[in-house]
């Protein structure tokens, strides 16, 4: 056994005498004098207790090297305090940046996360699905809604699955009937009504929208959402290229279009990414000048936007908003376990920088 592992299995008792196993909190409260049930309000800062009196158990824990056993408390009180998480990437800009604001706010509440991340068809392999279940998290929010809530919740006990939604104010609810989830509907009228009114206030017609993958369900939606609202606007139906909200791919149907096809007067794309691949074609191959020749907008507002060389304009997601309204889905679910369905909403709007002027 190695100097470091033969220590973290000792503890002091109150004797000061070494003290072979992990430290319990047991051992703590004789030590600091206090009850079992002060050592465990002093790990949960949401419990009332006198700062001194948490500042001696916390130091007195440290001491020992004491730490909560989670398992155990998990059978106390029936929370795991691990949340899931499914995406369909992780390297990508927006995925990353939300996974890393959203990872950070969970564990300013005490939650842990688990990333599980779908296949490249945005479907899930059902034995990773079973893995996830045995981890019995408090919540799973699926930001890839093909795996679809009469899948997820066959794999889950007690916790009701959050789907970030993309309602269409036209449509029908296609929410599935049976299996309770909780939602986080993102409304995109705004901001692509914003951004089709500016492309018209400059007289253009010609749009085109670069979608993104295929397969993609908020992908549809927001193409759903543009078309709706240019017709409603007098505007002609937009030529859609095929995308895959990746840069390389935009650049390539950027060039094709305009080399092979009849070009457009804008471009909006499905996402900042893509619309990044878009800009860099024109400029860079096309000799096409934004938004002189061309006017692109994207949609997120991903952090690179606003950098210089490529100054988008986009359909801004709220970020910190959009982490916010999840974790009170996650606290009303906990705190009212029998509740119907929860849903919380998020609004977009348009950012306007240098790519239309």
């Amino acid at each position: 056994m190695n100097t470091l592992s033969a220590k973290s299995e000792q503890t002091v008792d109150k004797d000061g005498q070494m003290a072979r196993g992990r430290a319990t909190a047991e051992m703590v409260a004789r030590q600091a004098n206090v009850s079992r049930v002060a050592v465990s309000r002093a790990f949960n800062s949401h419990t009332s207790l006198k700062p001194e009196k948490r500042e001696l158990i916390l130091r007195i824990a440290q001491e020992l090297n004491y730490t909560p056993d989670r398992a155990a408390r998990a059978l106390v009180s029936g929370r795991t305090h691990l949340i899931g998480v499914i995406v369909p990437d992780v390297c990508s800009y927006w995925e990353s940046q939300e996974i890393d604001a959203l990872t950070t706010a969970l564990q300013n509440e005490g939650f842990a996360t688990l990333l599980f991340k779908t296949r490249s068809d945005f479907s899930m392999d059902e034995k990773l699905l079973a893995y996830m279940r045995g981890f019995n998290p408090d919540s799973v929010i699926a930001f890839m809604e093909n795996v679809r809530p009469s899948t997820l919740v066959r794999f889950l006990d007690r916790a009701v699955p959050i789907y970030v939604h993309y309602p269409h104010p036209d449509a029908e609810d296609d929410g599935e009937d049976g299996p309770l989830y909780d939602r986080l509907n993102v409304l995109q009228h705004g901001g692509i009504d914003q951004a089709v009114a500016l492309l018209q206030g400059y007289n253009t017609r010609r749009i085109v929208y670069l979608s993104g993958a295929v397969k993609s369900r908020s992908n549809v939606a927001r193409e759903k959402m543009l078309r709706t609202v240019m017709a409603a606007r007098g505007l002609p139906p937009p030529r859609v290229v095929i995308g895959d909200y990746s840069y390389d791919t935009a650049y390539a149907a950027t060039i094709d279009l305009f080399r092979v096809g009849d070009g457009a007067d804008a471009i909006f794309a499905s996402n900042d990414v893509s619309a990044f691949g878009v800009i860099d074609a024109l400029r860079h191959e096309l000799g096409l000048r934004v938004p002189e020749d061309v006017k692109v907008v994207g949609f997120d507002d991903i952090a690179q936007s606003h950098w210089k060389s490529y100054d988008l304009t986009t359909v801004k997601f709220d970020l910190s908003e959009r982490v916010r309204a999840l974790v009170r889905l996650i606290l009303r679910r906990l705190n009212e376990p029998d509740a119907p369905a929860l849903q919380e909403t998020l609004h977009t709007s348009l950012v306007v920088r240098g790519t239309v002027g």
